[in-house]
């Protein structure tokens, strides 16, 4: 056999063998943010002692059971600043010996699960346009964490004061290891960075989300009572450049939580006030991410009238709050001039 046939063979193996692999990966891939859908979920565990304990760290077994399928995972409590401002805490969830399951969670190990944060219709609001925030990030950018809204039928077995079962919306965000296996990127600590070192079109589309869901609760710096960057965002390398993450939107003027209060240092009284946060950037950065922004309007405003739950009177707010922001935008010069007064050297 020649070595040119040799080397179709060999070509041709090798191809089949990368389209199995393919096929393989996709058929383990969990499906769980490839859907929409309201997942309705059972977790069942002791949430008494959950939201009991002060340390937060401990983990107890629960039962999940979703789509006829039960799963063994571990839950504790996680969070900073919400632990100190709700009387239900966020959840981590872990899954034990699941990861070949076929179900919504296939291939998932641990996943951040946003909670009701409290009771009553107030706070039920907060948590779906807080997910609607990171939906809307979903399309603008597809360097973003997903997320999944679950309805989740809660049963607390220590038989604590209380209901021992109830139920609330929640959403599962994508963890920094799907992502990355996503973006085929890897997550990155460090103490330091240089705005240069970033992909400079993506980091304006962050900084510019920020602005338009009113949040300033970020920062590329330290994060809170940690020594690695960044304040409510994470990092990613992907290829030679890397992407800023944004991630908690809770105290954003777009969820205006009545727990949120901006710092005084920025000079504004209310989160719902929009102030400019990010680093300074070129013109041709800045307005080639307000131009992409301003191209999804119609996509933007359809995730907040396709949340299944977001009652009129919020629906109409995100609105009417994201309207204000693209009548700004229509003058792009002007705006991309007042980002340029306001950013941080």
């Amino acid at each position: 056999m020649s070595t040119a046939a040799k080397g179709t063979i060999y070509r041709q193996v090798t191809g089949f063998l990368a389209l199995v692999l393919l096929l393989v990966l996709r058929a383990h891939a969990s499906p769980l943010f490839e859907e929409s859908a309201v997942l309705e979920i059972d977790l069942a565990g002791p949430l008494g002692r959950i939201i009991g304990e002060k340390d937060g760290r401990t983990k107890h077994p629960f039962v999940l059971r979703a789509e006829g399928i039960e799963h063994a995972v571990e839950v504790r409590k996680r969070g900073k600043s919400r632990t100190r401002v709700c009387d239900f805490p966020p959840l981590r969830i872990e899954f034990s010996g699941e990861g070949q399951t076929p179900s919504s969670f296939a291939g998932q190990r641990r996943l951040k699960l946003v909670t009701h944060c409290e009771n009553g219709a107030k706070f039920e609001g907060y948590l779906l346009k807080e997910y609607a925030a990171y939906r809307i990030f979903n399309v603008i950018s597809d360097i973003g964490y997903r997320v999944r809204l679950v309805r989740i039928n809660y049963t607390d077995t220590d038989s604590a004061p209380g209901p021992p079962a109830f139920r609330r919306y929640g959403f599962f965000i994508e963890s920094a290891a799907g992502l990355a296996h996503r973006t085929g990127g890897r997550p990155v600590d460090t103490t330091a960075v240089k705005i240069g070192s970033f992909d400079q079109v993506h980091t304006a589309t962050v900084f510019i989300f920020q602005y338009l869901i009113g949040n300033t609760d970020w920062s590329l710096v330290t994060a809170d009572l940690d020594d690695t960057c960044c304040h409510n965002g994470d990092i990613f390398e992907i290829g030679a450049r890397r992407y800023y993450v944004p991630f908690d939107f809770d105290l954003s003027g777009l969820v205006n939580t009545r727990y949120a209060k901006p710092d005084p240092s920025l000079g504004i009284s209310r989160v719902t006030q929009r102030r400019y946060r990010g680093y300074c950037l070129s013109s041709d950065s800045l307005t080639a991410a307000l131009q992409a922004i301003k191209a999804e309007r119609d996509a933007i405003l359809n995730v907040v009238g396709e949340i299944p739950a977001l009652s009129e009177k919020d629906a109409r707010g995100a609105r009417k709050y994201f309207d204000r922001f693209f009548d700004k935008a229509k003058n792009e010069g002007r705006l991309v001039r007042s980002f340029e007064r306001r950013c941080l050297d």
